[in-house]
C-alpha cells in the first residue's frame, strides 16, 4: 500500500506532550468557547481568552432549597476563588433596563447572560448562585450558552430546613454562627416568611429537582448540608477545584499477586473502554502467534524462565504504540515489576496514572489459592469473585506454576523488596486498599481518576 495514502496520524509520543503542556485541555477550552459565546471577531477572542492567568476559570453553580445555605457557601468560595459573585437579587438591581414585551423568564436569562459576558466575569470566573430554580430554566440557561463546570446542589431534610430561621446576611443561629463576637452582638433578628409559605417554596423546588439534576447530571455533585457549615463547604471546595481535563488515560496498576490488578483492569477497561493490557497475557499471545519473536519468546516461557526484559520492553512498545492505545487510552498491570523495568517503561510510553494495590501477604496467599486458568481460553477464574462460567470449564481449570502454594512466599518477598524502589520512580502514585470487596476496590479506583 502507498505509504502517502495512508491515514494520517499523530506519533503515540504526542499524547505525552500533550499531558505535560496542557494541549488537549487548552484546545477543548478554546474550541468549547468559540463555539458558545460565538463572537464576532474570532482570532481577537482567542488573544483575549489566551492572555487570561489561567484557562481554568471557575464556572460554578450553587443551587438547592432555600434555607440550605447557598448564599453562606457561595460567598465564600468566590471568596476564595476570587471569582465573581453573582446573585438573583444583583440581577434584579436594575429594573428600568427591563422590557415590558418581554417576558421576565426570558429577561432573566438574557441579564445572566449579559452579566457573565462581563470583563470581570470573563477574566475571573463566576459563581452564580440559587439560579436556575426550574429544568426550563437550566434548558434556557444552556441554549444562551451559559455553561458551569461545576455545578452543586446541597441538600437537607425538609423538617431540618423548616427550623433555620435566617438572620440578616450569611449568618443561622445553628448552621454558621460568626466567629467574630461583636458581629454576633449586633445581629438583628430577620423577617422571615411563614411555615406555609416555606413549605409551598420547599415543594417548589422538590418538584423541579429531577429534571434539574438530568440538566447537570455530568458535571454535578449533591452535597448534605445537615451537618457543620466548615465541613458542607470543605467538600464543595474539593468537588470545584477537580479539573476535568481531557486527556488519553495511561494507567498503571502495581501490586502483589493477588492484589485484584487483573480484575480491577477488565472493569476499568469495560466501563471506558480503555485497551486492557495484561503484560503475561500479551507475552503468551506473541508467543503463540508464530513469528521470530515469538519463538523467542517461546523458549523462555517453555522452560519456566522470566522473558528478557528488552524482549517484553519490544513486545509492550507495539502494543501500547497501536491506533487503540493511542485512541482511548490503556490500562497497563504485571509490568514493571522492578526498578529498571519501570525506568524503561518510563523511556517508552510513561504512564500518567500510577496505584499500588496494598494487600496483606496473608490475604495474597489466599486469594492465590483460589484462582486458576483455563488452558484453553488463557482466561484466569476466582473461586469467590470471578467463578468459572460452566462445569466444563471448571473441569479443566489449572493453577499455574507460579500460583502453587509453595513458591508464593518467595514471590511476595520480591514484591515487597520491589515495592519501595518503584515508589520512588512513582512518588505520586496513588494508595488503594484491595482488602476489600472487588466493588468497593473499584469504587475507590474509580474516584481517583475521576478526580483530576
Amino acid at each position: 500500500m502507498d505509504e502517502t495514502v495512508k491515514p494520517l496520524r499523530a506519533p503515540p509520543h504526542i499524547s505525552v506532550y500533550a499531558d505535560q503542556h496542557n494541549i488537549s485541555n487548552l484546545v477543548q477550552t478554546m474550541l468549547s468557547s468559540l463555539v458558545v459565546d460565538q463572537p464576532e471577531d474570532p482570532i481577537t477572542y482567542l488573544i483575549r481568552l489566551l492572555q487570561r492567568t489561567t484557562v481554568d476559570i471557575p464556572r460554578v453553580l450553587v443551587l438547592g432549597p432555600p434555607a440550605v445555605g447557598k448564599l453562606s457557601v457561595a460567598k465564600k468560595l468566590s471568596g476564595e476563588l476570587r471569582a465573581v459573585h453573582v446573585t438573583r437579587d444583583s440581577l434584579l438591581e436594575d429594573q428600568s433596563e427591563w422590557s415590558t414585551q418581554e417576558h421576565p423568564a426570558d429577561q432573566m436569562v438574557r441579564r445572566i447572560q449579559q452579566r457573565l459576558n462581563k470583563i470581570d466575569c470573563f477574566n475571573r470566573g463566576w459563581v452564580l448562585e440559587g439560579i436556575p430554580q426550574t429544568s426550563l430554566q437550566a434548558l434556557s440557561l444552556q441554549q444562551a450558552g451559559v455553561i458551569p463546570e461545576h455545578v452543586v446542589l446541597l441538600e437537607a431534610p425538609d423538617d431540618v430546613l423548616l427550623e433555620r430561621s435566617l438572620t440578616g446576611d450569611v449568618y443561622h443561629r445553628t448552621f454558621v454562627w460568626p466567629l467574630d463576637g461583636l458581629v454576633a452582638q449586633r445581629l438583628e433578628e430577620g423577617r422571615s416568611t411563614s411555615e406555609e409559605q416555606r413549605q409551598a417554596e420547599l415543594q417548589r423546588h422538590r418538584c423541579e429537582l429531577t429534571g434539574l439534576k438530568a440538566a447537570y447530571q455530568h458535571v454535578l455533585k449533591v452535597v448534605n448540608a445537615d451537618q457543620p457549615h466548615a465541613d458542607v463547604y470543605q467538600q464543595v471546595l474539593a468537588f470545584v477545584r477537580t479539573s476535568r481535563r481531557s486527556r488519553t488515560p495511561r494507567i498503571l496498576l502495581l501490586g502483589p499477586p493477588g492484589s485484584g490488578k487483573s480484575h480491577q483492569a477488565r472493569l476499568l477497561s469495560q466501563k471506558y473502554k480503555m485497551v486492557d493490557v495484561c503484560c503475561g497475557r500479551l507475552l503468551r499471545s506473541v508467543a503463540a502467534d508464530g513469528s521470530a519473536l515469538g519463538e523467542e519468546i517461546q523458549s523462555h516461557l517453555d522452560v519456566g524462565r522470566p522473558v528478557p526484559d528488552f524482549l517484553v520492553l519490544q513486545v509492550l512498545e507495539e502494543r501500547l504504540s497501536r491506533v487503540d492505545c493511542s485512541c482511548r487510552g490503556w490500562i497497563l498491570h504485571g509490568f514493571p515489576c522492578d526498578l529498571q523495568q519501570a525506568k524503561s517503561l518510563q523511556e517508552i510510553h510513561p504512564p500518567n496514572r500510577v496505584f499500588f494495590m496494598d494487600l496483606p501477604d496473608e490475604v495474597c496467599v489466599e486469594r492465590i489459592s483460589l484462582r486458576a486458568t483455563d488452558p484453553v481460553s488463557g482466561q484466569r477464574f476466582h473461586a469467590v469473585t470471578r467463578p468459572a462460567p460452566s462445569s466444563e470449564v471448571q473441569n479443566r481449570l489449572k493453577t499455574r506454576p507460579e500460583d502453587s502454594t509453595p513458591s508464593v512466599p518467595h514471590t511476595l518477598s520480591q514484591h515487597r523488596t520491589h515495592t519501595a524502589a518503584l515508589q520512588c520512580v512513582y512518588p505520586h502514585a496513588g494508595r488503594i486498599d484491595a482488602d476489600q470487596d472487588p466493588h468497593s476496590v473499584f469504587e475507590s479506583l474509580e474516584s481517583r481518576l475521576t478526580a483530576d
